[in-house]
């Protein structure tokens, strides 16, 4: 697995520092750079050496291996080389010769190799244009193995895993698009039934944070409402080359049904409601998009939702449990 850009993993996994990308989440997330570009950290192929007097052949470069493969600044790669952690990995997501694992970011492989081993299909996910091809001509041999060379943001997972129509996934996520790709995830759980990530540990602090901690936000309700979460482990810098300035949490999100629920709904009334976090929730939604007040106004105002719901107009909105949005979402349905 590696991290970095869009479809990260760490490979001798990866995990990434780097520029800011300019996708879906905070400035709090300092992770990797996404733009691919020529990049002086990746080994250049070494020049052939000139032709004997006599030969009529040139000798052509060889390949870079894999294993010599850089870690590319640009993209924030950081490769996962403490085998220990990799196997902690294996162990928490435990595939199954019958199933389809996904893995986005592969990287170096370090994960999967033993994936291929011990899972009936592996379709990895992998961004960089250089160490994709590498990764598809060391397993070419493997009947069970598909890379998709492609962003995790764009990539149609459950297109891409057929003919099975389920699959577990295991990834190393960039943290500066966490809760994009999370999201793009969550959009695909028609085919996911459980994900095993590794995350920056700041990121999964957010993730499961319960109604009332100082943590919790957008990202906080996203992933309650769709997924049961169990923090694993944490992942010690130590554990990367280049080593971060970061901790790593690894977490299982399995996934479960949200039922009687207006969806998009939902996510409207939870964006205003955290649209300035350290404003009430009653501010918040007297302040929120036009296309929302358009059924607040009509049911009284926000005091007076707010009142039905039972739901102090004074609280904020960290505060607010899963059944209290699902409740102010109903109310405006």
């Amino acid at each position: 697995m590696k991290r970095r850009r869009g479809t990260n993993g760490r490979g001798e996994s990866g995990h990434g520092e780097g520029e800011k990308r300019r996708r879906g989440e905070s400035s709090e997330e300092n992770h990797p750079a996404n733009e691919r570009v020529s990049d002086p950290t990746h080994p250049r192929v070494p020049a052939s050496p000139p032709p004997r007097v006599g030969s009529s052949r040139v000798p052509v470069s060889p390949r870079p291996r894999v294993d010599s493969f850089l870690p590319s600044k640009r993209l924030g790669q950081n490769f996962l080389v403490d085998r220990r952690v990799v196997e902690r990995i294996l162990n928490a997501l435990g595939p199954q010769g019958n199933e389809t694992i996904i893995e986005i970011g592969p990287g170096k492989g370090a994960l999967t190799d033993l994936l291929v081993e011990r899972a009936g299909r592996v379709i990895a996910v992998e961004f960089d244009r250089n160490l994709g091809p590498l990764l598809d001509e060391r397993l070419a041999s493997k009947d069970n193995f598909k890379l998709v060379q492609d962003d995790a943001l764009q990539t149609e997972l459950c297109a891409e895993i057929r003919p099975a129509t389920r699959a577990r996934l295991v990834a190393n996520l960039p943290y500066n698009i966490s809760t994009a790709i999370l999201q793009r995830l969550i959009a695909q759980r028609e085919c996911l039934s459980e994900m095993v990530v590794m995350l920056q540990r700041e990121v999964v602090d957010r993730m499961t944070a319960p109604a009332g901690s100082s943590e919790r936000g957008y990202l906080s309700v996203l992933v309650e409402a769709y997924c049961e979460a169990s923090r694993l482990f944490e992942v010690a810098p130590s554990a990367f080359k280049p080593v971060p300035k970061i901790w790593s949490s690894v977490v299982r999100l399995t996934f479960r049904q949200l039922a009687d629920t207006d969806e998009e709904l939902l996510w409207q009334v939870v964006s205003a409601g955290f649209a300035q976090k350290r404003k009430t929730i009653l501010n918040n939604l007297r302040n929120a998009p036009e296309a929302l007040q358009q059924r607040i106004k009509p049911r009284g105002g926000a005091s007076i939702i707010l009142c039905q719901a039972d739901i102090q107009p004074a609280r904020r909105a960290e505060t607010l449990t899963i059944e209290e949005w699902r409740l102010l979402t109903r109310l405006l349905n």
